[in-house]
């Protein structure tokens, strides 16, 4: 019988706790859990029904009994860790952004294509059937081209004057905040969808207010982006963590010739399909869905799927790849590296004004003519 794929967590907040959970869902065990404070880290082991608790993060990395590293600290510490696991052999699972500037980024995705390693970034907006069956109504040509991909990121944990994180501190979180955590995947779930990519954009960023006392943020709140694709396409993407009542709502819409696809996360069950004549709402699992969701519809249609189910069809293709296969859409080091070069983009337009081409590889910006 085939041993179990052995996680190793490094992180036992809130992502690790999902990552935990996910492991177990997809046919893993969770051998270890280490946190900064050595202290907690007992306690998050029994929290998160890990085998163990490890001493600290290198002990995790070079422990024996764990095949997969998963990254969940704070932002800085994603590079350093990783080049530590790579190093050490492991098969790695980092939380976006998988660096905080493009250099380190390069750097890391560069370092992962050497390795004979399963290097992932959990970009799981991907992992929704109807995104899946979006993507298959787009390349079997049924929206026409797209001439127009829109949307937004709505959150609104930030939106109180008082309120407060790790992630308001560029020295831990990074440069960019609302769009380096969730603006990237918005940017990432549309390119993945559409089977475009951003080629210029224009940004403008804003930070609100804090209560005195508290430390001010010197990142910002919400950002506003327009862009152009190398398909020739239009779109922008409003993105907030100060918008009351909007929890997690990635939204967006793939306007074609024919028919326009669009997805909620906010209500992820169904894919709305437009046209002249008349606009359906196809529910997840729906006869008339494409084969390209099929794979990741669990169960039967009308039986809710949501975001922790996004999170185990990840870490099971991860678990897949380790195992020599090569599941369609896995997003690895490459995409990471892909949304720091986006973020990037976004800095420097708002920084410098006007539009910036953003490069297909990993080149800094620059203005465009």
């Amino acid at each position: 019988m085939a041993r179990l794929p052995r996680s190793g967590i490094i992180g036992a907040g809130f992502i690790g706790e999902v990552h935990a959970r996910a492991v177990r869902a997809a046919g893993g065990v969770v051998a270890a859990v280490a946190e900064r404070d050595g202290k907690q880290a007992t306690p998050a082991a029994a929290r998160l029904l890990a085998q163990r608790a490890a001493a600290s993060a290198q002990d995790l990395i070079e422990a024996d009994d764990v095949d997969v590293v998963h990254i969940c600290t704070p932002n800085h510490l994603h590079v350093p860790l990783a080049e530590r696991a790579i190093a050490a052999g492991k098969h790695v699972i980092c939380e976006k952004p998988l660096a905080t500037d493009v250099a380190s980024g390069r750097a890391l995705a560069r370092l992962a294509a050497s390795a004979p390693l399963v290097t992932a970034v959990p970009f799981v907006y991907r992992f929704y059937p109807t995104v899946r069956d979006a993507r298959g109504r787009v390349r079997r040509g049924d929206a026409g081209p797209l001439r127009l991909l829109h949307g937004s990121y709505l959150q609104d944990w930030l939106s109180r004057p008082e309120d407060h994180n790790w992630r308001l501190d560029a020295a831990l979180g990074g440069g960019s905040r609302a769009f380096g955590d969730i603006g990237v995947h918005w940017c990432d779930v549309v390119e993945f969808a559409s089977g475009h990519r951003i080629t210029r954009l224009v940004a403008c960023l804003t930070t609100v207010p804090r209560t005195t006392g508290r430390p001010a943020s010197d990142t910002e709140d919400a950002a506003t982006v327009l862009f152009e694709t190398d398909q020739g396409a239009i779109g922008s993407v409003v993105v907030s963590q100060v918008s009351p009542g909007r929890k997690n709502r990635l939204w967006f819409s793939l306007d074609g010739t024919q028919s326009s696809l669009q997805f909620d996360q906010e209500l992820p069950d169904s894919l709305w399909v437009g046209g002249r004549e008349q606009n359906t709402v196809v529910p997840r699992g729906a006869e008339s869905s494409t084969g390209d969701a099929a794979p990741f519809n669990i169960i039967p249609v009308g039986h809710p799927q949501g975001y922790l189910d996004c999170f185990t069809a990840f870490v099971a293709d991860v678990y897949a790849a380790t195992a020599g296969d090569e599941p369609d859409g896995l997003p690895t080091f490459d995409d990471g590296l892909r949304a720091a070069v986006v973020t990037d983009a976004v800095l420097t337009s708002a920084a410098h004004g006007g539009w910036v081409e953003v490069p297909a590889e990993s080149q800094p910006p620059t203005p465009a003519e």
